[in-house]
């Protein structure tokens, strides 16, 4: 995408996260938001987490979607770096403690460095979320966010009204 349309970067530790993380992709592209993708691993290439997070407001990042597995470091070093919000994502990795290790890494911030933290495996909800806070400076998201909780709230009445049985 154009650097100048850039709004969202999504960033992950490795391409093994990408099968969460197309979740909050998908949400982008339904609001038609545009965003980036890449690897910013957080052990593997600290200069590259480094440039990323000085650099991103500079390229018309607004919000950061960073998810990590197992010890987790990604989105807290970005938001130790860059002044942007970021939205930490947990993922339940192959060498994770039943997740629980990534959640509490973004989940436990030290004062001063705030991570909005979702839920294990929780993509879609930072997308969502990163939408929200976009909203604080687009109206039309407003509308198309109002849009999408009336299409949330028809479906569970459509299943209201056929039943359980």
């Amino acid at each position: 995408m154009n650097n100048t349309e850039i709004k969202v970067g999504i960033i992950m530790g490795s391409d093994s996260d990408y099968p969460v993380m197309k979740e909050a992709v998908a949400i982008l592209k339904s609001f038609n938001i545009a965003y980036e993708v890449t690897i910013v691993s957080a052990h593997r290439t600290p200069e590259r987490l480094f440039d990323y997070a000085k650099e991103a407001h500079k390229r018309g990042i607004k919000v950061v979607i960073a998810g990590a597995g197992g010890a987790a470091h990604l989105p807290g070093m970005i938001a130790a770096i860059s002044p942007l919000p970021v939205i930490g994502v947990p993922i339940k990795s192959s060498n994770s403690i039943d997740g629980w290790d990534s959640v509490l890494s973004i989940l436990q911030m030290p004062g001063g460095v705030p991570v909005a933290t979702v839920a294990l495996n929780g993509a879609k909800n930072a997308g969502l979320l990163a939408v929200q806070i976009l909203s604080t400076a687009d109206n039309s998201l407003v509308n198309k966010m109002t849009s999408y909780k009336k299409e949330l709230e028809q479906k569970v009445m459509d299943k209201v009204e056929k039943g359980l049985e």
